[in-house]
């Protein structure tokens, strides 16, 4: 069985290529566009890899990734931060959180898709 990935990201354009270049590298790919229940859907459904924009609409990014670190059966996922608010203070932040990875848009195709390969074998 191919292996799951989370994209919790509000922007069409970025889910749109997301999706497509994982799933034709074999990932079955969903997507979540709410923070404000980004968390019951990682509950309901834990995938292998999280994909998570900082900046969505009812919660951020942060709020989601420190919940998510202090859920039991959850705390472990590997999660790629998204953001395109690159300063250092919010690379800090999310490290602090535990981040496992934080990439600054715009980014490429093959940057996401080689860190999501990396995360999921971590």
């Amino acid at each position: 069985m191919g292996k799951r990935v989370l994209v919790i990201e509000d922007e069409p354009n970025i889910i749109e290529a997301i999706s497509f270049i994982l799933s034709r590298d074999g990932w079955t790919v969903h997507t979540h566009a709410d923070g404000a229940t980004a968390m019951d859907k990682l509950k309901a459904h834990p995938p292998d890899v999280v994909i998570l924009d900082v900046m969505l609409p009812g919660r951020s990014g942060f709020d989601i990734l420190q919940e998510l670190r202090q859920t039991e059966g959850l705390s472990g996922l590997p999660v790629l931060m998204l953001t395109a608010r690159g300063q250092t203070k919010d690379r800090e932040l999310a490290e602090r959180l535990g981040v496992t990875h934080f990439m600054t848009k715009p980014f490429s195709n093959a940057e996401v898709l080689t860190q999501v390969r990396e995360l999921s074998e971590a």
